[in-house]
């Protein structure tokens, strides 16, 4: 296994809840796909969940920065998925799958946690 990039990020869960109460439906239609806006909304406490997909989102396009044309990565590129049994992964679209695909071989790997305050997500790109 080849590193080829690395990233970390933390999102504060009341920033997250302020702007689900300051602008709801324009924040999730930038920042997320449709089945994410669909994943966030059934959640008891959706701050938090929407947090940990910011952080994570965040934390994947840090570590895509290794590979050529990654600057253009969008929100919206990068989409926070569960398998059956609730581990999470990301799928990428657009310009983060282009990206990606430079680098033949190359995978993403994800961990999330998320607390009544905080969320943290890393994401690894190996090859």
């Amino acid at each position: 296994m080849a590193l080829i990039g690395i990233g970390i990020d933390v999102v504060d869960v009341d920033r997250a809840e302020a702007m689900l109460q300051a602008h709801r439906k324009r924040v999730l239609g930038r920042l997320l796909t449709e089945e994410e806006q669909h994943y966030v909304g059934r959640m008891r406490y959706p701050a938090r969940h929407l947090a940990v997909r910011l952080a994570a989102k965040e934390a994947v396009y840090k570590a895509l920065q290794a590979l050529p044309g990654a600057r253009g990565v969008g929100w919206r590129d990068i989409e926070v998925v569960r398998d059956v049994h609730g581990r999470p992964s990301v799928s990428l679209h657009g310009s983060a799958e282009k990206v990606l695909a430079s680098e033949p071989g190359a995978r993403i790997h994800v961990s999330l946690t998320h607390s009544e305050l905080s969320a943290a997500a890393v994401a690894i790109v190996e090859k």
